[in-house]
């Protein structure tokens, strides 16, 4: 009987472990009695269960649950932290200080103040110093943009041996 028992509730923490959080929210709303069926419930051997063992499982079973949907909310967040950081690189110094690489959409016809350059990611980026190079034609080009000091950021493009200085706008 003590051995059933504790396969019963070996088996039931595995079921938990693998529990998606919809699942974990749902358990939490109620114990394992209004959670199966009587046949189910029958079938699991929690009907052997004193009603002080099937609280302390139900008791149990409930803290797992809810630190299985903490652990769900906590990697949410963070895959939510990433995603806003992704996003939004090259903003006010924001995000990591890794080198953003890309190909720009359309032509590259040469460095200018004020020219535009729009990246294949979306990212959009204008160019603030007086660089310049005309006659230079590449289509989709790879390019680099590199952080530098107090917030500036460095446009490299890929067979042009010049770079300049850009800032984000898009």
């Amino acid at each position: 009987m003590r051995f059933s028992r504790l396969r019963l509730l070996a088996s039931a923490a595995v079921l938990l472990s693998m529990a998606s959080p919809a699942l974990a929210q749902r358990v939490v709303e109620g114990d394992l009695q209004q959670q199966m069926s009587p046949a189910e419930f029958k079938a699991a051997g929690l009907d052997k269960l004193k009603p002080a063992e099937l609280a302390a499982l139900n008791n149990w079973l409930q803290g797992k649950v809810a630190a299985i949907a903490a652990d769900a909310r906590e990697q949410a967040r963070e895959e939510g932290r990433q995603e806003v950081i992704v996003k939004n690189r090259g903003f006010f110094d924001f995000g990591s200080k890794e080198p953003i690489a890309s190909t720009l959409q359309g032509d590259f016809r040469g460095f200018g103040k004020g020219y535009r350059y729009v990246l294949a990611n979306g990212q959009e980026w204008e160019q603030t110093d007086e660089t310049q190079r005309a006659g230079s034609r590449k289509s989709a080009p790879a390019v680099t943009i590199t952080p530098g000091l107090a917030g500036a950021w460095y446009l490299q493009v890929e067979g042009v041996n010049l770079r300049s200085k850009v800032r984000r706008v898009k």
